[in-house]
């Protein structure tokens, strides 16, 4: 079992058919950041939002992990790209391995995106925040070349 950074294929196909839209709420879809184990098996297969692996609920996180703060989507140059604004938790204790974005309002809570943390991230009565990088063709979180 292991977390591997990808833009999952089903996310891929979705994107034609309109089912994800990118601008941020009201307008546009939910999007939110599940946290996982490092037993986690996430990946480019990776269809929709699954609670296998997920945190427990407890350590200041509870199943879901948070709603992302979308950024409507740019182009930089020739690259369309999205972006969300950083996530944290507070008074948690907890480890976490990677996580899942996925779509929150699509009937099926579709997956777009696996990241996989590069090894185990543990906080102890503090706060965990996941960071996202700059929001340019090169580095965005997702990115459509």
């Amino acid at each position: 079992m292991a977390i591997t950074s990808a833009i999952c294929n089903s996310f891929k196909q979705e994107i034609l058919e309109a089912e994800h839209n990118f601008t941020a709420p009201p307008t546009g879809n939910t999007f939110n950041l599940a946290l996982y184990d490092s037993d986690a098996t996430l990946n480019k297969s990776t269809t929709v939002y699954t609670t296998s692996e997920e945190l427990a609920d407890s350590g200041g996180y509870t199943a879901k992990g948070n709603a992302l703060t979308s950024v409507t989507p740019v182009l930089d140059s020739d690259t369309a790209i999205c972006d969300f604004a950083n996530t944290s938790w507070t008074s948690a204790s907890f480890t976490a391995r990677g996580c899942l974005i996925f779509n929150d309002s699509h009937s099926s809570d579709a997956a777009v995106c696996s990241i996989d943390f590069g090894g185990d991230k543990t906080v102890t009565s503090g706060t965990f925040t996941v960071e996202f990088p700059a929001a340019a063709a090169s580095t965005a979180i997702i990115q459509i070349a």
